[in-house]
């Protein structure tokens, strides 16, 4: 299953299809006792897919065949001990993909020309990913951060691996040997050739970036001057093996902090666009002003979800399940704010006090 959605993923994902592109998309649960119907209702809505490709006439029996086939094999690769909090499926004739999502999605299945992507990346904004790196003398370590959790990336050729006989850094430093770890130069290439690595990784998928290791690695890496030189140095070693938890509990208090300051400043921010008459809120005004590419910033709250539908100009609150319902207006509103250019923040639950959930700056 796919976690990470790079610029170049979605771009690959936007492209037009053959008829059809099928996207299904499902909640899950990350715990008891919501998963334990997890695995019937994503059965439920793969089989309402294939009934819509058996009922649509435009589908050759041939494509049908094809693009159901594929729609099993997804359901086949779909892992549900590590669900998260959503599922899509895309299949198309010729492939399939599985993403899992940080972020409730509702139950659908669109069949279309293209894939369904706007839940996708409210759930990358919502979620705010960053790389954790971890240094060691023999080993270093990519982690892909979310918004509970890190998980180890096998990508760019991490983790990266120095091997040297009987290499034993503690004997080395009692018996002087070695005045430190990182002062050889063995020591040099190897962070160097790691910072060089990560810097590619950074530029096919950018996001904040921080180092974890001793104060004497994390110095070299000062020294060395690269793309770790500008990243958050966290001086906590012993972490290139993990496990997980001891990493992300090492960068938690740094995130902590950065959301609160962030929250902060975006009231700042709302306050003063209230005066300038520069400020909306609630679904409805942002939409409008979301398509207009009027919104310069964005925020909503973590768990803000709200079913409408089209009433004129206007959008009216309506119950899930409706014919015409839009049970994901606000991944749209996201969607179509980051398309143009504004920023996208997501803020705990209960900070935009009475802006409905969901409020703007506007540009003009």
């Amino acid at each position: 299953m796919e976690h990470a959605l790079s610029p170049a993923a979605l771009s690959e994902l936007r492209r037009p299809r053959p008829y059809p592109a099928v996207s299904v998309l499902t909640p899950t649960h990350r715990r008891e006792p919501g998963n334990a119907q997890d695995r019937v209702r994503l059965r439920n809505v793969v089989a309402e897919a294939k009934r819509q490709l058996e009922h649509d006439p435009a589908i050759t029996r041939e494509r049908r065949a094809d693009v159901a086939g594929h729609l099993d094999r997804a359901l086949a690769e779909v892992d549900l001990t590590h669900s998260e909090d959503g599922l899509v499926i895309y299949a198309a004739p010729g492939e399939h993909q599985v993403w899992s999502l940080a972020r409730p999605v509702p139950e659908r299945v669109v069949l279309s020309d293209t894939f369904l992507t706007r839940n996708l990346v409210s759930a990358q904004a919502a979620e705010r990913p960053f790389w954790v790196l971890s240094v060691s003398a023999d080993r270093v370590t990519l982690w892909n951060g979310g918004a509970d959790r890190v998980t180890e990336e096998h990508t760019g050729g991490f983790p990266l691996v120095r091997s040297r006989p009987n290499f034993d850094a503690e004997r080395m430093q009692r018996t002087g040997d070695q005045p430190s770890t990182f002062r050889d130069e063995g020591a040099r290439h190897f962070l160097r050739d790691a910072d060089t690595a990560v810097g590619g990784v950074l530029r096919t998928h950018p996001r904040p970036l921080f180092v974890t290791g001793e104060q004497a690695a994390l110095s070299l890496l000062d020294e060395l001057g690269g793309v770790t030189r500008e990243a958050v140095h966290v001086a906590h070693g012993g972490l290139s093996h993990g496990p997980p938890e001891a990493v992300w509990q090492a960068v938690r208090p740094l995130l902590d902090a950065e959301s609160r300051r962030d929250v902060a400043s975006i009231t700042r921010v709302f306050d003063s666009a209230r005066g300038h008459r520069m400020f909306a809120a609630g679904v409805d005004e942002l939409w409008q002003n979301a398509r207009q590419g009027r919104v310069r910033l964005l925020a909503v709250e973590e768990n803000y979800r709200i079913t409408v539908r089209d009433h004129g100009d206007h959008l009216v609150p309506a119950a899930s399940g409706d014919l015409d319902a839009r049970e994901d207006i606000v991944d749209e509103i996201v969607e179509q704010c980051l398309e143009t250019g504004a920023a996208v923040r997501f803020v705990p639950d209960g900070t935009l006090g009475d802006m409905d959930g969901i409020a703007g700056v506007l540009r003009y």
